[in-house]
């Protein structure tokens, strides 16, 4: 299996495959909307403005599994985004991202990559760097700032 394999559930409902990305860099992160790290929307949103036309994708995926920082509803979800950080970026439906039902993307990049606590995911906003080829490239902790992940991207986009 490859990146490229999966598929996810758009916020509006709309199935979207990973495929749709081929030759993109992508970063995929677990949001909440209700975590001290919340604040990090505001920088993935400048970082998305400042390379999607150079190629980068941002895929944001709700999970509610830590602390249940995000138990809203789809709907409400998208909503907090687009008024309190102007999100423009790809937001997914609610998922798991750990445990027997977590969604098969996040089986994959968990197993493609190792964090602190081996292949689970440790908190919200943990990142996931995917070269133009689908390549895993890295993972970043939770509290590493999307601003310092602007040279791994910029390196990947070049």
């Amino acid at each position: 299996m490859k990146f490229y394999d999966f598929s996810a559930t758009r916020m509006n409902g709309q199935e979207v495959s990973m495929s749709n990305y081929e030759g993109k860099v992508v970063l995929v992160v677990n949001t909440a909307s209700k975590c001290g790290l919340t604040p990090q929307f505001k920088d993935l949103e400048t970082i998305y403005q400042e390379y999607k036309d150079s190629g980068l994708e941002i895929l944001g995926f709700p999970c509610n599994q830590f602390a249940k920082q995000d138990s809203g509803s789809n709907d409400e979800i998208y909503e907090f985004c687009q008024l309190n950080y102007g999100v423009t970026f790809t937001m997914f439906e609610k998922i798991d991202v750990n445990g027997e039902n977590a969604h098969p993307l996040y089986k994959y990049l968990k197993n493609k990559t190792k964090g602190l606590l081996g292949d689970k995911i440790k908190w919200n906003f943990t990142k996931f760097l995917i070269d133009s080829k689908g390549n895993v490239i890295k993972r970043y902790a939770p509290t590493v700032s999307p601003l310092k992940i602007k040279d791994d991207i910029e390196k990947l986009l070049k």
